[in-house]
């Protein structure tokens, strides 16, 4: 990975600025939130004080009967079908240990109250309520209440059908003397359903089951519960002091909707609405966790929620869900209705917020703004660096390799050594690593001239000696080690011999000049000289039958093919076949000298191009050595023609091929005189 795509990527760190405002406007959203939750609640407050203090018509603490508003009147018939909507909202009376015995129902209508009550009973013992025998069947004590006056009636029937029940009791003015209603059974148990009229509502209601079939004789009793039902009149007081844009609902203590006042979505418009997106990403990334009752949103006879039941306990308690409108939330407050300590029952308030999505809309859009801002600064900043920091670094780079050439000797100075940073400092170290390095390759490259030269004077004393004491009568074994000793004399002056030839040839492919030629003509023309000195080995030559021009010198070329094919001939069996191929490219022309043989060690194959170094076996008494100076001249000759010397294992097996890549030598510019100008 280059050097600006690690500093943009460090740049993406600055990511950390859009996620910090984003917890930044989390925050300010919520305190907004808890602002508006403390204000809220301290309006609930002041309207608790309020209703309080007008003496407002409050619901009763303790437990109480509620009555349902009905719309359509009821049919008396005992079969509860059109109490169907209502049933889900009927109240279990029953003992803690079978909840479902009685269940009781109250609604009323602009000219009558109804009740309906299920029992459930599988046992049965019937008898009408003037049977002297209803003492030991299944019955119902009804007692109502208003004022002062009391009257209870006796609710039993014999069969399923129409009943009257008979008041018992003489203090009831203004309550009916008797009750008529419906009994009806079924396989669970029977439902009697009855009504009065709404000038006789009664007050409270005392109620008393007794299941005569029951092992333990059960018996429900319920003492003079009020009865509750929504109340206009309260709604009228609510609405006087409740806050404007707030719908305010006043519950009983076990949750009935006593009073309501204000339309939750009654919110005046603001000057802005909130955008689509505001609304999604305030839904989603400002304020994710609105954990509020939803069903607070609709409007039923009873309320069930959390909020309601610990501002029941005595604790206030405040919460948000979303609203019906994308984006929009609900706040929703609930406090407790207090009068001397006494818990009678709780304010819930709502009000539908847009505010909040607009201001975090606001912040959101300027910390975006801000964010993109600075991260584009940063990031063409950084880019502006790296880019500015890779091109010195490429800079150095270049020059280093510049600075040094093929042959190892020094041809130039690393830049940015005048520098004081960290750069400068690396190239400094460049230069004096380089320096080192080309003091040492000058010492090898003169090493082999200079040795040559300080061995030639002990070579000849040596050499003289042994002659000498060839003239001196000696034993014949001694004479065995001076024949040994004249053996290596003229060894190693055969390597001071090629030492020094190897510095001359350097020089001379140095200095050699460059000339236009035909390279196919050249290999050409060498190829079929070789085949009778490489015979009975078979020689291919595989050159276009179209020019190759090249421009260099063609006898160091020749040289070359020399070196390679004597190097291939020594390798390759009598009847093995050697293989030279020329081919031209776009990068210049590739020589190719392939051989059949054993291959190359692949330690070797690095190596095989550096001065001194063969694969040949020691040469026997009386041959000359080889000294591995072949294919180092092939080297030389390629990097003077501007290439290189390859060699490689054929993927067949069967040997090796040599290559070398030439591009041609450069081209010297003659400078020519200026007309009119003396030189």
């Amino acid at each position: 990975m280059s050097l600006r795509r690690k500093l943009l990527l460090v740049a993406l760190a600055m990511l950390a600025l859009p996620w910090a405002g984003w917890q930044f406007v989390r925050q300010m959203e919520t305190l907004l939130r808890q602002g508006q939750e403390q204000t809220l609640i301290a309006s609930g407050k002041a309207l608790a004080r309020s209703l309080v203090a007008i003496n407002a018509e409050l619901p009763p603490p303790g437990g109480a009967l509620y009555v349902h508003v009905l719309e359509t009147p009821v049919q008396i018939d005992g079969y509860a079908d059109d109490w169907l909507e209502l049933r889900g909202y009927s109240q279990n009376l029953g003992p803690a240990q079978d909840a479902q015995k009685l269940k009781l129902t109250l609604a009323e209508d602009a000219d009558w109250l109804y009740l309906l009550a299920e029992v459930r009973d599988n046992t049965r013992r019937r008898a009408d309520a003037a049977d002297l025998q209803v003492q030991q069947a299944d019955r119902i004590e009804l007692g109502l209440g208003r004022g002062t006056a009391e009257r209870s009636y006796l609710i039993a029937s014999a069969a399923p059908g129409s009943f009257d029940a008979i008041a018992r009791g003489i203090e009831g003015a203004g309550l009916p003397v008797t009750l008529g209603g419906e009994w009806q059974e079924d396989a669970a148990g029977y439902r009697v359903e009855l009504r009065l009229p709404r000038t006789q509502r009664p007050e409270r209601l005392s109620l008393r089951l007794v299941d005569a079939g029951s092992s333990a004789g059960q018996v429900v009793t319920l003492d003079r519960l009020p009865l509750l039902a929504y109340s206009d009149a309260l709604a009228a007081e609510l609405a006087q002091f409740a806050p404007e844009s707030t719908r305010a609902r006043l519950v009983s203590s076990e949750g009935w909707l006593l009073a309501e006042s204000g339309e939750l979505g009654a919110v005046a418009a603001p000057a802005q609405e909130p955008s689509a997106l505001a609304r999604w990403s305030y839904r989603w990334l400002i304020a994710p966790a609105l954990q509020g009752t939803s069903s607070l949103a609709e409007r039923k006879p009873r309320l069930d929620a959390a909020e309601l039941w610990q501002a029941l306990s005595g604790v206030p308690s405040a919460s948000w869900r979303a609203g019906a409108n994308p984006g929009d939330v609900v706040l929703v407050a609930a406090l407790p209705l207090q009068v001397h300590n006494e818990t009678r029952g709780a304010l819930l308030l709502e009000q539908v917020n847009t505010a909040l999505p607009l201001l975090t809309d606001a912040a959101l859009q300027r910390l975006a703004l801000v964010s993109v801002a600075a991260l584009l600064l940063a990031g063409g900043v950084l880019f502006v660096f790296a880019t500015w920091l890779s091109v010195r670094i490429r800079r150095l780079r270049d020059g280093a390799e510049r600075a040094l050439a093929a042959d190892g000797r020094i041809q130039g100075r690393v830049p940015l050594t005048d520098t004081r940073d960290e750069l400068g400092d690396l190239a400094r170290s460049f230069q004096q690593l380089l320096d080192a390095v080309g003091a040492y390759t000058d010492y090898l490259r003169t090493l082999a001239s200079k040795l040559s030269h300080e061995l030639h004077t002990p070579l000849a004393i040596v050499k003289s000696s042994l002659d000498n004491l060839e003239h001196h009568p000696i034993s014949s074994d001694a004479r065995a080690y001076v024949v040994r000793a004249r053996d290596g004399v003229d060894r190693l002056t055969n390597i001071v011999r090629a030492m020094s030839e190897s510095s001359r040839m350097e020089r001379a492919i140095a200095s050699a000049d460059g000339e236009d030629f035909d390279l196919a003509e050249v290999v050409r023309g060498c190829a079929e000289a070789y085949r009778p000195l490489a015979a009975p080995r078979r020689v291919d030559c595989e050159v276009p039958a179209q020019a190759v021009p090249m421009h260099g010198a063609p006898e160091l070329i020749a040289q070359a093919l020399d070196k390679l094919v004597d190097n291939a001939r020594s390798f390759t069996p009598e009847m093995g076949w050697i293989r030279i191929t020329l081919e031209q490219g776009s990068e210049g022309a590739v020589l190719r000298v392939a051989n059949q043989g054993p291959e190359l060690p692949l330690a070797m194959q690095g190596r095989l191009f550096d001065s001194l170094v063969s694969l040949r076996e020691g040469a026997s008494r009386g041959e000359a050595p080889h000294l591995g100076l072949g294919l180092y001249v092939v080297r030389l000759v390629a990097e003077r023609h501007g290439g290189s010397a390859a060699a490689h294992n054929l993927a067949s097996g069967e040997g090796v091929e040599f290559s070398l890549r030439l591009r041609g030598m450069p081209r010297e510019s003659v400078l020519l005189p200026r007309p009119g100008r003396r030189e």
